[in-house]
């Protein structure tokens, strides 16, 4: 059933007005309980932008609801600019990939029968997990979609997301709480899941008293790509050991409280455990890591044997994973690159829960797959996962429609044009920079991080 009603939306326009934009709401519900919503103002300028949201713990209690922007105040000035807004709730809350595009795709075509009209073009606009929902419409609409925008997307894919997060599980229980038994993947409740975020922040939080305890801290937050650059302070000074080692602990003793719980959704959702570390060699993932340094300044002045940690963790990494549940994690949640339409990727360079280096392997996908002239990646010089203002996220919608409608990026994409173009919609802030991330350690499909390809989720015997 579909439902349709006026209504007035208050908001700032891209000139600040406050005049109020006349716009007309529908709804409705999918075949499997999807709930989609639609606003399209009276001066719609014929593009239809299709929202997808981010990941929904099921443990948070909060209702699982339909969402056409990433917060009200871009929502407000989308509509003023005279897009059209559609989105879904997903068929369920949590690890949502399995239905998620195809509810996105089944919404769109709902919204188009409910509107009556044929939008002049559709973009895909995505935020953190919907970024990767976002990634892979990208790569299967088959011409439903003509463009892409995906902001602090998991856009290297559910796989490398597991894989590097148990990396730095698995370091700390080793290393800082070497003396108990803490279950890191395979959970049967989410109250175990809840019991392991407890023992690794005590044990991370313990460990940050000490000169050893923080070089071992450090090792763990490379591993987890925790970023230094703390909300409300200047980036640490390169070379500052101590003070990113003391920004990387409050971002990782923060994001561990929610990304070890998430791991429960994740391997509901796919129906086993999809991670695993058993073959990796720490001693060539942490060569790789643009935090190398930090963690070798940090074992030099506590005097501790960083060689040695690495090798006794390459000696205990054991953890398998369920083969049937990787094949449905690669099959759901991984973006190949085998893009379909051009996409603009929008990221923080300092980003607790998604990691900006997730963006260097996507390109690296991208790339493979021979389509490196549909992508343009933009980097906004903020703390924080998703904390995009109106005027950057607006303006990457636009610089999107015109790849789309010129069919030429003509350098709208660049750090430069994404700043002027921002600041000129009098939206609030902006900090386009040009920014270029870091390695992934444990990039999908990738036979150099340490892990033999086509042999690492193999059960032990």
């Amino acid at each position: 059933m579909i439902f349709a009603a006026a209504v007035a939306v208050f908001g700032a326009s891209p000139r600040a007005s406050a005049e109020a934009a006349a716009v007309t709401s529908y709804s409705g519900s999918l075949p499997n309980g999807t709930t989609w919503t639609a606003e399209i103002p009276a001066d719609w300028n014929g593009t239809l932008l299709l929202y997808s949201h981010g990941y929904l713990p099921t443990f948070a209690g909060v209702p699982n609801l339909p969402a056409t922007a990433p917060d009200p105040r871009t929502g407000a000035a989308l509509l003023a600019a005279g897009y059209g807004l559609t989105g879904s709730s997903y068929a369920a809350a949590g690890w949502a990939l399995n239905t998620a595009p195809r509810d996105q795709l089944d919404t769109l075509a709902a919204t188009i029968t409910a509107i009556g009209r044929q939008p002049h073009r559709v973009l895909a606009v995505g935020t953190s997990m919907g970024g990767l929902v976002t990634a892979k419409l990208a790569e299967t609409s088959r011409g439903r979609i003509q463009g892409a925008l995906a902001t602090c997307g998991i856009v290297a894919g559910g796989t490398a997301l597991g894989n590097y997060q148990l990396d730095a599980e698995f370091a700390i229980a080793r290393l800082l709480a070497p003396g108990q038994s803490i279950k890191l993947a395979g959970y049967r409740t989410v109250d175990e899941a809840f019991a392991t975020t407890s023992a690794l922040v005590t044990a991370v939080t313990q460990g940050q008293t000490s000169p050893a305890g923080r070089a071992r801290v450090a090792l763990a937050a490379a591993l987890h790509h925790a970023p230094a650059w703390r909300p409300g302070q200047a980036p640490p000074a390169r070379g500052d050991h101590d003070a990113i080692q003391a920004g990387q602990y409050e971002w990782l003793r923060e994001s561990l409280q929610f990304t070890t719980p998430a791991r429960f959704d994740i391997e509901t959702a796919v129906g086993g455990q999809p991670s695993w570390n058993k073959g990796v060699d720490y001693r060539r993932l942490l060569a790789r890591s643009a935090d190398r340094e930090t963690v070798r300044a940090l074992y030099r002045k506590a005097g501790l044997d960083l060689n040695a940690d690495l090798d006794h963790l390459s000696r205990r990494a054991a953890v398998t994973a369920d083969p049937a549940a990787v094949g449905r994690l690669f099959a759901t949640s991984v973006p190949f690159g085998r893009l379909q339409m051009p996409v603009l990727t929008v990221h923080t360079t300092a980003d607790q829960l998604v990691p900006v280096q997730q963006e260097n392997a996507y390109r690296n996908a991208v790339r493979r797959s021979g389509r490196s002239t549909l992508l343009r990646q933009a980097y906004v010089a903020r703390q924080g996962h998703c904390s995009f203002t109106p005027a950057e996220l607006v303006a990457a919608v636009q610089a999107l429609e015109h790849r789309v409608s010129t069919g030429r990026w003509d350098d709208v994409a660049s750090a430069e044009a994404l700043q002027r173009a921002a600041l000129r919609l009098n939206l609030g802030d902006a900090a386009y920079r040009h920014f270029r991330p870091g390695t992934l350690l444990r990039e999908s499909f990738s036979a150099n991080n340490g892990v033999p390809f086509g042999r690492p989720w193999h059960r032990a015997s």
